[in-house]
């Protein structure tokens, strides 16, 4: 009997050891956590700004009312429409590159204009290149043409030009590509044919050189060339006239801006022997001042 209230005993005292331990380890980690949390001031004036903050903003923030009615099943051209988000949308387009007066043996003001109407992939294109001197055109024509991409940055186009000017008025029927070259070289062909089995080929390439942000320098250079003589036009066969110039334009705004520019003209073969015939000289330098403007 001694040894077994011995046992138990023993074992009482190790029960009462291990129930101490656990309390104290629980007392040790109910510590920690109050630590751990933020807790009031004793102060019972003072409050948790945090706590008010962020009671206010659940307060103010009034949620939107939910929808009245049911989104109905919609196609992708009513969600485009829906959204405004047309990447294909028409735009209309109206721009000078050139409109100039030029000084050399003769005064002559000088334009080059187009305008566009349509979307990234089919436009109509009108334009118009000539000059004007001594109370008339001296060489004019104008152009409707349709427009087709067909690879990035390359476009076709098909159409009618219309001479009119010094000469006899001629139509042409057009067929031509443009579209920006490697190292961004705007590169421009177009094949004309027209009466009487005329034909001809118009050449410009140009490129837009930025000296800063505002001040850019552009080259260019157009020849022109035709399958048979002219004369009525002063336009012999074969390469006629070729001209190498170069503007400098100040951008006030990408719609405005002014510029000053120098050109080199040549003709060449048949046309300089039909320009000598009007006492004029087959080359020439010329200046001019001008802006280039789109909207």
């Amino acid at each position: 009997m001694k040894r077994i209230a011995t046992v138990v005993a023993q074992a009482a005292a190790v029960v009462v050891v291990a129930a101490a331990r656990v309390g104290a380890q629980q007392n040790d980690v109910s510590e920690r956590q109050h630590r751990a949390m933020p807790h009031a001031h004793e102060d019972s004036g003072s409050h948790d700004s945090s706590a008010d903050d962020a009671n206010s903003t659940s307060i103010d923030h009034i949620p939107p009312s939910p929808p009245q009615h049911a989104m109905t099943p919609m196609s992708g051209n009513e969600m485009r429409d829906a959204m405004e988000m047309d990447d294909a949308a028409s735009t209309a387009t109206v721009r000078f590159d050139r409109l100039e007066w030029m000084g050399g043996d003769d005064a002559v003001a000088a334009w080059k204009a187009g305008a566009s109407v349509g979307g990234d992939f089919d436009k109509l294109l009108l334009r118009s290149e000539g000059e004007h001197a001594r109370g008339g055109f001296e060489r004019a024509d104008a152009e409707a043409l349709w427009s087709h991409a067909v690879a990035s940055y390359w476009d076709t186009e098909v159409g009618v030009r219309r001479d009119f000017g010094r000469g006899a008025d001629r139509s042409w029927a057009a067929f031509g590509v443009q579209g920006l070259a490697p190292y961004a070289f705007a590169f421009g062909a177009t094949a004309y044919v027209g009466e009487a089995q005329r034909t001809a080929l118009r050449i410009e390439v140009d490129y837009d050189l930025s000296l800063t942000q505002r001040l850019i320098l552009r080259p260019r250079v157009e020849v022109n060339a035709y399958g048979k003589s002219d004369p009525a036009a002063r336009i012999g066969s074969g390469v006629s006239d070729a001209q190498m110039g170069v503007r400098l334009r100040y951008e006030i705004t990408r719609e405005l801006a002014p510029y000053i520019g120098i050109e080199r003209s040549w003709r060449f073969g048949d046309t300089a022997d039909l320009v000598r015939a009007d006492d004029e000289r087959p080359a020439e330098t010329s200046w001019s001042v001008g802006v280039q403007l789109w909207y």
